[in-house]
């Protein structure tokens, strides 16, 4: 009677339910669960690049990709904030965004996230399949349920920004490193080390992946993977790193350096209650996008203080990433200004890790559709999906969109395109980059970087070898530009940095009346772009 109590217990029941089902459907139930998530994640993607918000990101990254297929170098020719490979790598996509303008780009980001969230589903895969027969398939879905189901990180992984590419090559790398064994070595640790630093080429903060990666190896001496294994994955990170850097950094040395170190240590949080304030928020908006992981994970670490049993880890490669993905997350929550999409690339790793924490602890088909099933319901209760839809909140009630941020910029560049005087390849006078590329029209020397182009206090020798504009050459470019169109947003005209804080109002005024004196008011496009500003179009005055 005691046997028959214990075998028909509900944790005993579920496991064996959930082992029936496997073996007598077996791939059926699973390749329906995985054609679900699937469709769930192209669904997301695909709205996310018809309706997802503008992000003026979006704008200089591709237009600095046009200026590199075309010969162009960054930090040479051109600023730009981050690694060389963000530039190059969106510069073969050129031809498809010279075709679909900024929809072009998102396509090109989208495939790229989609891909990357395939292989961390392979690379849960791999780290788990020893734990069970089936705990390789489980923590495989659940790291892609985790990843591909979220708005949030859909929404930053279609739009044109570095985190894509970035959790792709570093994705890529792990996955490289998952398959370092006692008699194969070389190859994995030596491609690993160079597809993470072409990670850290793209997004900086990704080389803080490196030194965690090296030390975990190197602590594992005394077995398989070993010194040897460190020492291969360091030549692969110091031969990628000077294949990436060392041309600029013999070229153009200060550029580099701006991009890598000094744009980004120039903003400041403000005092401790704002700095408190700040990094609060970040916390909180980082449970908000990501609460699907934030609930599973909940749950394991529930787990972790009631059981007997903590969670397990699959080997040196699980600690690895834990601890990549605790110290990513330290660095950026300590940032002056810690935004939350900083997150975006190291997610997929954290999804991995607690996919192969979940199955090490309970590896069966209720858990499974339980981490699926969470995921749908975060993705469909997501603040993101109303944004797709509706405007602004006028009092009680919500107007729904006339039209996505992206159609407004469509048939904005169509009517510039269109305009008297406009010919292809003209000069657009505008801090919206985004109007360059889906016009594809040209920006003056110095503002590629859009809205962060303008550093008032920069002598002009050093703001001219770096490729910006100091309070002079700004007020050239304004009085000496001979477009035949200007075009400014409410990000125009109104930021310095590198705090990345307002202009004074009575220098906006200033530089409007610049403007003003050779410009006429055309038309005022609103809402328009990120955060729904109002877009001013300006033609010549006559003379």
């Amino acid at each position: 009677m005691r046997g028959w109590r214990t075998a028909c217990s509900p944790g005993v029941l579920s496991r064996r339910i959930g082992e029936s089902i496997m073996t007598t459907e077996n791939r059926k139930c699973l390749l329906g669960l995985w054609a679900l998530a699937l469709a769930c994640a192209i669904v997301l993607n695909l709205m996310n690049l018809a309706f997802g918000a503008l992000n003026q990101d979006e704008g200089w990254y591709l237009y600095g990709a046009r200026l590199a297929a075309e010969g162009q170098q960054p930090y040479v020719d051109f600023a730009t904030t981050q690694g060389p490979v963000m530039t190059y790598g969106y510069a073969l996509a050129n031809p498809l965004v010279s075709a679909m303008g900024v929809a072009g780009g998102r396509l090109y980001t989208s495939l790229l996230g989609l891909v990357g969230s395939l292989l961390a589903a392979l690379l849960a895969y791999r780290l788990s399949r020893g734990i069970s027969p089936r705990a390789g398939a489980y923590a495989a879905l659940m790291a892609f349920a985790l990843i591909g189901v979220n708005v949030y990180q859909s929404y930053f992984c279609t739009i044109v920004k570095t985190y894509s590419l970035t959790s792709l090559l570093l994705t890529t790398g792990l996955l490289s490193l998952s398959c370092i064994q006692a008699d194969r070595v070389r190859l994995p640790a030596l491609l690993g080390g160079v597809l993470i630093m072409l990670a850290a080429g793209t997004r900086a903060s990704a080389v803080l992946v490196l030194p965690v990666v090296f030390l975990v190896l190197v602590l594992q001496r005394k077995s398989s993977p070993g010194i040897a294994a460190a020492c291969w994955f360091a030549a692969g990170v110091v031969i990628a790193g000077l294949g990436i850097f060392l041309p600029f950094m013999v070229q153009a040395p200060e550029s580099v350096w701006f991009a890598m170190v000094e744009y980004h240590s120039g903003r400041s949080g403000g005092g401790l209650v704002s700095s408190l304030a700040y990094k609060g928020g970040f916390l909180s908006r980082l449970v908000l996008a990501y609460a699907a992981a934030s609930v599973v994970g909940a749950i394991v670490l529930a787990h972790a203080f009631t059981s007997k049993r903590a969670p397990g880890c699959s080997g040196w490669l699980h600690r690895a990433l834990w601890v990549s993905v605790l110290v990513v997350t330290l660095v950026h929550f300590m940032a002056p200004f810690p935004y939350d999409d900083y997150q975006v690339f190291i997610y997929p790793v954290a999804a991995v890790s607690l996919a192969v924490t979940v199955v090490a602890l309970r590896d069966d088909f209720t858990t499974l559709l339980a981490v699926l099933l969470v995921s749908l319901v975060m993705a469909f209760s997501s603040p993101q999906i109303h944004a797709w839809f509706l405007g602004e909140r006028d009092r009680i009630w919500w107007p729904l969109r006339a039209a996505s941020p992206l159609a407004v910029l469509q048939e904005t560049a169509a009517e510039i395109r269109d305009l008297p005087g406009v010919e292809a390849g003209d000069m657009i006078l505008t801090q919206d980059p985004y109007l360059a590329v889906e016009t594809g029209l040209r920006l003056p020397e110095g503002l590629e970087l859009g809205q962060f182009s303008y550093f008032p206090d920069m002598d002009r020798e050093r703001a001219d070898r770096l490729h910006v504009l100091n309070a002079d050459s700004f007020r050239d470019v304004l009085r000496e530009s001979d477009a035949p169109v200007a075009a400014f947003s409410g990000y125009g005209l109104s930021i310095r940095s590198p705090e990345i804080a307002p202009l004074s109002e009575s220098e906006q005024a200033e530089l409007w009346d610049i403007i003003r004196g050779r410009y006429e008011l055309l038309k005022t496009v609103e809402p328009f772009g990120q955060a729904d500003t109002a877009l001013k179009i300006l033609t010549p005055r006559s003379r």
